[in-house]
C-alpha cells in the first residue's frame, strides 16, 4: 500500500476507534434508536455541507438508490446494533468485537459471492470465534443472556460491514465507480431513510426522559460529522483504491484506539480479557488478511 493509503487507515482507526467511546456517552441519555438516528442526520447533512462546499456535481450516475441501499446495511443496521450494545458493553469491548468484520466478510463472501477461503482464512474465522468466546466469557462483566445479545449486537452489526464491502465493490466500484463522497453522502440519505420511522414512532410513544446537555450534543455531532461523514469518505476512497479486503485492515487498529480511549476518558480498565480476546481475535484478523502464497514452479 502507499503511504497515504496507510495514513488513511490509521485515521480511519483513530476515528471509528472513538465512536465506541461517543456511543457510551450518548445512549444512556438518548437512547440507541434516537443516537443511531441523529448520528446519521448529522452525517448527512455534514456530507452535504461538503459536496456543496467542494461544488461537487451531484450525478450519482443512476446509483442513489443503490449507494442509500448499502447505507441501511453499512450504517443504519449496524449504528442501531453497536448503541443498543453500547447500553451494556465497554467502549473497548465492543472495539475489539467490531474487529470481527474481516471474519464476517470470509464467511459471507464464501456464501454468497463465491469466494473460497483458503486454510488461513478457516483458521483465521475458528481462532476468531475462540477469540470473542474468551472476551464474553472471562470478562469483568457478568456472563449472562444481555451480555450474549450484546456481543450478538456487535456481530450483527460486523456482519452488515463485511456484506457492504463486497456488494459496494459490485454495485459502485465495479461499474464505473462514484466519488467517494457521494457514496457516502447517498449512504447516510439511506440511513436516514430507514431510521426516521423508527425515531418517530419512538418520539410519539416514548421519548428521551433527558435530550441531555450542550457536552453531549457536541460529542454527537462528532459521532455524525466525524466518526461518520469524514470516515466514510476515507473508507470509500479506500475501498476504490486498495479493494474491500485490504480496507478492512482498519480492523487491526480500531481495537486498541477504541481501549485506549475509553481507558483515558471513560475510566474503564484494561482487563486479562481484553488482552487474550484481543489478541485472539487479532491473531484471526492477521489470519484472514495474509496473503494467500503462491506456487511457483
Amino acid at each position: 500500500m502507499k503511504t497515504t493509503d496507510i495514513i488513511r487507515l490509521i485515521s480511519l482507526s483513530a476515528i471509528w476507534g472513538a465512536s465506541f467511546l461517543f456511543m457510551r456517552i450518548i445512549v444512556p441519555t438518548l437512547g440507541a434508536i434516537p443516537a443511531a438516528f441523529f448520528r446519521v442526520l448529522f452525517a448527512a447533512a455534514g456530507l452535504a455541507v461538503i459536496l456543496l462546499f467542494m461544488r461537487i456535481r451531484w450525478d450519482f450516475k443512476n446509483k442513489l438508490g443503490t449507494a442509500m441501499f448499502l447505507g441501511v446495511i453499512n450504517s443504519g443496521i449496524p449504528f442501531v446494533m453497536f448503541s443498543l450494545a453500547a447500553k451494556l458493553l465497554p467502549a473497548g469491548y465492543s472495539a475489539i468485537l467490531n474487529a470481527t468484520t474481516p471474519l464476517m466478510g470470509v464467511i459471507i463472501g464464501a456464501l454468497f459471492f463465491s469466494e473460497k477461503p483458503g486454510l488461513n482464512k478457516v483458521l483465521g474465522v475458528c481462532t476468531g470465534i475462540a477469540g470473542v468466546a474468551v472476551l464474553t466469557s472471562t470478562g469483568p462483566l457478568q456472563f449472562n443472556a444481555a451480555l450474549l445479545v450484546a456481543a450478538a449486537e456487535c456481530m450483527v452489526a460486523t456482519s452488515c460491514y463485511g456484506l457492504a464491502s463486497f456488494l459496494t465493490r459490485k454495485w459502485i466500484t465495479a461499474k464505473g465507480g462514484l466519488d467517494s463522497k457521494l457514496v457516502a453522502f447517498g449512504s447516510q440519505l439511506g440511513a436516514v431513510a430507514l431510521l426516521l420511522p423508527f425515531f418517530s414512532y419512538g418520539m410519539l410513544t416514548q421519548p428521551p426522559a433527558s435530550w441531555g446537555d450542550g457536552t453531549l450534543w457536541l460529542t454527537l455531532a462528532a459521532l455524525g460529522l466525524i466518526c461518520t461523514a469524514l470516515a466514510y469518505i476515507l473508507y470509500f476512497r479506500l475501498i476504490a483504491d486498495i479493494g474491500p479486503v485490504k480496507s478492512l485492515t482498519v480492523t487491526f487498529l480500531i481495537p486498541p484506539f477504541g481501549v485506549l480511549w475509553g481507558v483515558l476518558f471513560l475510566k474503564e480498565s484494561i482487563t486479562l480479557a481484553h488482552l487474550m480476546g484481543g489478541s485472539l481475535i487479532a491473531l484471526a484478523v492477521w489470519l484472514v488478511l495474509r496473503p494467500q502464497a503462491t506456487a511457483t514452479t
